[in-house]
């Protein structure tokens, strides 16, 4: 199979829709990253996506939908202050796990009654969704547990001959994935923090409460990134949670190749040891919509790649240092 990146056009976009009406998938751009979209109602397609992926089968995927499509087609309860999230974050990063009507694949809630669903701000994932015009289940377009995508060069390095086509949307300017709440309760929950925070949404509806993966056996996970170990490049990684304990790391290090990600306000002290620095940045806007990208430099330039925490830990950067946390080795330093 040749694997096509191709312009948001009409043109493309027909090609799109009988591709996914066909029972294939579709690499889509978003504002987080790009997403791997297969049609929700069908069962081959969905099987598809987590064939393509090597997703683990009990970990769910989330439904795009246009701004204008009707939400009670596929949900089955939609709380009041669900509808204020939506008012003031949607379209956006931001996804909301509603009790489901059942009408789309059961593959895609791995067996749950409930639905993840998510309102892209990206005006290509728009255009995608409109032309659908049917919710669009659309994991990270990467292979399981790599680097997640955030360019359509990013997609094709990992699906080349796997998948027909991937529309490019340029760069997302995100980053890191969308913020999942689930709202079937009387407050919402974050199953998966991200570009929206829980202060945010605790401002808009009076409270919000965050999940803390404790599962027992048999139990079933309501969000895709929170089991498994994501978001790795391809050579060894450590995470250390200072600069100082990095720098120790680094002027141990024997391999040839050795890399090193932190954020700028250390970035200086590694520059002047000698290191490859790959700069975060200073912003968590910056942080969050480089950290993807730099992994995935890093797998191409080190054997070994020593990561610092950002010294910031709350807001965006939870969502940031969740996805560095599960892409790294966390190395205990004891003192």
């Amino acid at each position: 199979m040749e694997t096509k990146i191709k312009p948001i056009t009409p043109e493309t976009l027909a090609e799109a829709k009988n591709l996914i009406f066909a029972g294939d998938v579709v690499a889509i751009p978003t504002e987080t990253v790009y997403g791997l979209g297969g049609n929700a109602f069908d069962d081959e397609g969905v099987k598809r996506i987590f064939e393509v992926k090597g997703r683990p089968a009990d970990n769910p995927l989330i439904a795009h939908v246009h701004s204008g499509y009707d939400l009670l087609k596929i949900i089955d309860y939609d709380p009041p202050y669900a509808r204020k999230l939506r008012e003031v974050f949607l379209p956006g990063p931001l996804t909301l796990v509603y009790p489901s009507t059942g009408k789309v694949s059961r593959f895609v809630s791995c067996g749950l009654n409930t639905l993840a669903v998510r309102v892209p701000a990206h005006e290509g994932a728009q255009a995608f969704l409109r032309t659908m015009d049917i919710p669009i289940v659309a994991p990270s377009a990467n292979l399981s547990k790599h680097v997640s995508p955030t360019s359509a060069q990013h997609v094709y390095e990992d699906f080349s001959g796997k998948i027909p086509l991937i529309l490019d949307g340029g760069s997302s300017v995100g980053g890191i994935e969308s913020t999942v709440c689930d709202v079937t309760g009387d407050v919402p929950v974050i199953l998966r923090p991200g570009l929206i925070t829980k202060e945010q949404i605790a401002a808009v509806v009076g409270a919000c409460e965050e999940y803390a993966p404790q599962l027992v056996e048999g139990e079933k996970v309501k969000s895709p990134g929170v089991l498994y170990k994501h978001y790795s490049p391809r050579c060894k990684t450590l995470l250390f949670n200072t600069a100082e304990e990095g720098l120790k790391a680094y002027r141990l290090m024997k391999e040839t190749r050795v890399a090193v990600l932190c954020e700028d306000f250390v970035a200086g002290q590694f520059v002047k040891a000698g290191a490859v620095v790959l700069n975060l940045g200073r912003t968590e806007q910056e942080m969050a919509a480089r950290l993807y990208g730099l992994l995935r430099d890093a797998e191409k330039i080190c054997d070994v790649l020593i990561a610092v925490e950002p010294n910031k830990k709350d807001g965006v950067m939870t969502g940031v240092l969740n996805r560095l946390r599960k892409a790294c080795t966390s190395v205990d330093v004891k003192h």
